[in-house]
């Protein structure tokens, strides 16, 4: 089994989600760009590493050249992916409804645990200090429960859903989300239902 870094795996996810998006494979330079990387020199150990783990295809040494996933990469997404429901849109802000709809998504093994699993999209700021942006997707689990600390699917009065932080006790719920601009917001308990909690996620670094 190939054990990946935690960056190593974000550079193979995105190659593995974005194969079919680019004219042609591409450069070191380009992929520093979209993941957002300083040192070239970095993601070329990094991607080193995909290559003797026989991920991507070797570009001889030659760091302006394009990097390709390899055909045993491109078998192991269709083993691995599982599609899994898009339930719509998630505020992390203000509230909005979280809308259900019939589309399905490929998600990753390594983002989903086994137990049934949904995919939302963020829209909003509240959560970027805990590196969820405007426009990422999330993998929640299903349950109606989760422990103080952990992001949450959390619908407001029975008609609101929003993605916070939960702080709960006997007498007060709290929704904390992760941006110091921005304030936690207290309700009684029987005004919230946890319906998921976060394990998963993902996101899109091309152009719109």
């Amino acid at each position: 089994m190939v054990v990946l870094t935690r960056r190593q795996r974000e550079i193979f996810n995105f190659l593995r989600s974005n194969h079919n998006s680019f004219a042609r494979p591409p450069s070191l330079d380009e992929l520093c760009i979209a993941l957002e990387m300083a040192s070239r020199g970095s993601l070329y150990k990094h991607i080193m590493a995909l290559i003797a783990a026989g991920l991507v295809e070797p570009f001889t040494g030659n760091k302006r050249a394009g990097v390709r996933l390899t055909a045993k990469a491109l078998k192991q997404e269709l083993k691995t992916g599982h599609r899994l429901p898009f339930m719509g849109t998630i505020a992390a802000g203000k509230p909005i409804e979280a809308l259900e709809n019939r589309r399905s998504m490929i998600v990753p093994d390594e983002l989903r645990t086994d137990k049934p699993c949904y995919v939302l999209q963020v829209r909003g700021d509240s959560m970027v200090e805990a590196g969820i942006f405007d426009g990422d997707w999330v993998v929640i689990e299903q349950r109606s429960y989760a422990n103080n600390g952990e992001i949450v699917v959390a619908l407001v009065d029975n008609c609101e859903a929003t993605l916070k932080f939960i702080e709960q006790t006997p007498e007060q719920v709290l929704l904390v989300p992760a941006n110091a601009t921005m304030a936690a917001l207290a309700y009684r308990p029987g005004q919230i239902e946890i319906q998921g909690v976060l394990v998963g996620q993902m996101r899109s670094y091309r152009s719109h």
